[in-house]
């Protein structure tokens, strides 16, 4: 879906805008469950999906005996109340994965869904591959992006200019690479640093997939200040180079302020990994201290607004 908006709100005027993103009373929407030993210390970090009028969630999970994480599946007709399995439905596989598979981020390509996660092992922090059409059955693609510490990947949802891109994460900064087969990537361009002396000035990271609009890519990202705290900002990226920013604004528009966002298996921590659209809003799934996934909506018109004109 691309978002439509006035050009004259949506470019060339700077202001001093502000937008922040509402929490869902009902927060967390999803949390540890003590019965279950491969969810029972975190639920976070979730890749979002929406197919057949649902929302899919891919989440990140670990039990109390063991850091290794798995991916847990829910599912919502609303966006707020889910439903989920008893059992993960991907779990590490091979030496590249064998302290866990991480932070999924999930985009359509075709009659596929490509998920693009973090595989940990001793060889390295490293950008991995798989696809599937129903979120069960799925074919490994293996290794797409190599170590030694590269992550926080998203595939943009259509080619540009003939070729598949993706965001990932080589520390500090947000990249770009891009593939003719999905399989081969290369040509990095940089193209976000973090901001010396604001809240995004230790290190940046993308969110989910790119969100296109009429505009450009509307771009959720985490950025993380030499306190440690994680806040989620937004930028706008030209629709033809996507490695050009047309807007970055200053402001934040999530930090953590709940207790389940200030307290938990990492403290003050908001992080996402994926966006559903229902209606006029965007619905931003996210991590909160590493332990929980709450959801934060905003309206479309007005973030699209503030990503181009915000200061």
């Amino acid at each position: 879906m691309t978002v439509r908006t006035d050009a004259r709100h949506a470019s060339g005027d700077r202001r001093r805008v502000e937008v922040k993103l509402q929490r869902y009373a009902g927060n967390p929407v999803l949390a540890p469950v003590p019965e279950h030993a491969w969810e029972s210390r975190t639920v976070f970090n979730c890749g979002a999906a929406q197919t057949d009028g649902a929302v899919v969630l891919l989440y990140r999970a670990q039990g109390t005996t063991s850091d290794v994480s798995r991916l847990g599946f829910a599912v919502s007709t609303d966006g707020f109340q889910f439903s989920r399995l008893d059992q993960p439905v991907f779990e590490p596989a091979g030496e590249t994965e064998t302290w866990g598979v991480e932070d999924a981020r999930l985009t359509r390509i075709d009659d596929r869904w490509h998920m693009l996660y973090t595989a940990w092992s001793s060889l390295g922090i490293q950008v991995a591959m798989a696809s599937t059409t129903d979120f069960f059955g799925w074919q490994r693609h293996g290794i797409v992006l190599p170590g030694p510490d590269n992550k926080d990947a998203a595939l943009f949802p259509e080619r540009i200019d003939g070729r598949y891109v993706m965001f990932h994460r080589i520390p500090p900064d947000i990249w770009l690479a891009y593939s003719d087969d999905l399989t081969h990537w290369g040509d990095y361009r940089k193209i976000m640093e973090p901001r010396p002396g604001n809240w995004d000035g230790l290190k940046i990271g993308a969110g989910g997939p790119p969100l296109k609009t009429d505009q450009g890519w509307l771009c959720i990202y985490h950025g993380v200040s030499p306190e440690r705290v994680y806040r989620l900002g937004v930028v706008l990226l030209d629709l033809d180079d996507p490695s050009r920013v047309i807007n970055w604004p200053t402001d934040a528009i999530l930090e953590p302020n709940e207790s389940w966002e200030l307290e938990g298996d990492v403290p003050n921590v908001v992080f996402t990994c994926g966006t559903a659209e229902l209606g006029d809003d965007y619905f931003v799934y996210y991590g909160g201290a590493d332990k929980v996934i709450g959801v934060a909506t905003v309206n479309k018109l007005q973030l699209l607004r503030f990503a181009a004109n915000g200061s």
